[in-house]
């Protein structure tokens, strides 16, 4: 089973002799439709974190001053599939995302062994993977064994290299990939309303 992703981009205008008040912008759904992105979850909120990244915004629960509209929108999913339907929800403010180290290392090595091929013009990257058959064969684990293996440990199992490596913050949120348009519609809303007032309100089911 897998686990997807639902938010919104919300805003914070400030209000007379009142408190600011948010409002909804962009629903997640419509800037990023990869809803299974698992190194860019663990990396942001701790989902799925199998690379092992230290989460920008883990299990921060639902804003209690969220905009009218996602309120709605998070009461209406949840008296549809109980409270147990979602999990791991939180946010992240543009100021937060401005300030992300991307060349910072995860705390440890991948969980899942990192798979290449060798071809014409170098090694290609095939996978990563928690488990395998036939790794395991290869190297005398149990079946479903799960190892924690030192960086940069490599096999090579016919014609696969299997190697334990730990990434950087920008090779899971890349700065060319399916989050780009998130941040850039967050920074345009920053431009009008200031980094602090701008924020990623996000879900998970799985």
């Amino acid at each position: 089973m897998g686990t997807d992703i639902s938010g919104f981009l919300e805003y914070r205008v400030p209000q007379d002799d009142q408190e600011p008040l948010w409002y909804s912008s962009h629903g997640l759904s419509s800037l990023n439709d990869d809803v299974r992105d698992y190194d860019a979850f663990g990396c942001l909120f701790g989902v799925r974190n199998y690379a092992n990244f230290r989460p920008l915004a883990a299990a921060r629960g639902f804003p209690g001053d969220a905009s009218a509209t996602v309120s709605a929108r998070f009461a209406e999913l949840t008296e549809w599939y109980g409270e147990d339907g979602f999990h791991s929800t939180t946010w992240i403010t543009w100021a937060e995302v401005k300030a992300v180290d991307w060349n910072e290392l995860a705390e440890k090595p991948d969980s899942r062994l990192h798979q290449y091929r060798q071809t014409s013009t170098g090694l290609r990257m095939t996978g990563k993977s928690s488990w395998s058959r036939v790794f395991a064969e290869a190297v005398g684990i149990e079946v479903g064994e799960a190892r924690e293996w030192p960086e940069g440990s490599e096999w090579l199992v016919g014609d696969t290299i299997y190697r334990s490596a730990t990434i950087r913050r920008r090779e899971a949120v890349t700065e060319t990939g399916e989050w780009q348009p998130v941040w850039e519609a967050m920074k345009e809303l920053a431009e009008q309303h200031g980094d602090d007032n701008v924020r990623l309100v996000v879900w998970f089911d799985d």
